[in-house]
């Protein structure tokens, strides 16, 4: 009996083909971007360098989240994290909010990993890794409008750039999120009361 071994191997080996054609497809399709543009003369810095930054990392990003086997997260998450340090670039070149570095290095890590992860799990039904994001994102945001309060409402770390937006929307984001705490930790939820304990002679043993 192989006991589904093989089964799961040819599985497997199909995830596998399947990841290599989308990942090649998406190199066909990038090359055409590219012929494209410069057959059109479009020029990608007229948005800004940080484009430069956001293009790979989205590339990379949309490959791994393709690939239907974990290992697709290693090319996923550092997408991902390249993908907000280009966001995050891209923000303060229209702005001139550099010192916002000071707090949106909580968007990047862990904020954009706990998204990546949040996104593999929808795709792939993932229940551990869709968990496992939304509570890394949640980090992720709650330090951010945590340092985002100090640096910009209380310190005024970007006080000469007075067209970050942030800086009146950080409180509101602070009582959302606060609502968001206090609801979730009040309104019930479904938990395992209702199952029976499990007891080391109460297991099926095996082939029974």
């Amino acid at each position: 009996m192989s006991y589904g071994w093989h089964d799961r191997g040819e599985d497997d080996e199909r995830d596998r083909q399947r990841g290599r054609a989308i990942v090649g497809l998406l190199l066909i399709l990038l090359g055409l971007f590219f012929l494209a543009s410069e057959q059109f003369g479009s020029d990608l810095g007229q948005y800004g360098w940080p484009i430069f930054v956001i293009a790979p990392g989205v590339f990379l990003l949309v490959v791994g989240l393709a690939i239907p086997h974990e290992g697709g997260l290693g090319a996923a998450i550092p997408g991902g994290l390249v993908t907000s340090v280009g966001l995050v670039l891209a923000f303060q070149y229209a702005t001139d909010a550099y010192g916002s570095w000071a707090y949106m290095w909580a968007l990047v890590a862990p904020g954009s990993v706990g998204a990546t992860l949040t996104l593999y799990g929808l795709l792939h039904r993932r229940a551990d890794l869709l968990d496992a994001g939304l509570r890394t994102a949640a980090v992720g945001l709650a330090l951010f409008i945590g340092f985002g309060l100090v640096f910009e409402n209380i310190l005024g770390v970007d006080n000469l750039a007075s067209n970050n937006p942030l800086r009146d929307a950080f409180p509101l984001l602070a009582v959302a999120l606060g609502a968001l705490i206090v609801l979730w930790n009040v309104l019930p939820h479904p938990s395992g009361k209702g199952r029976p304990p499990e007891t080391p002679g109460s297991q099926t043993p095996p082939g029974a």
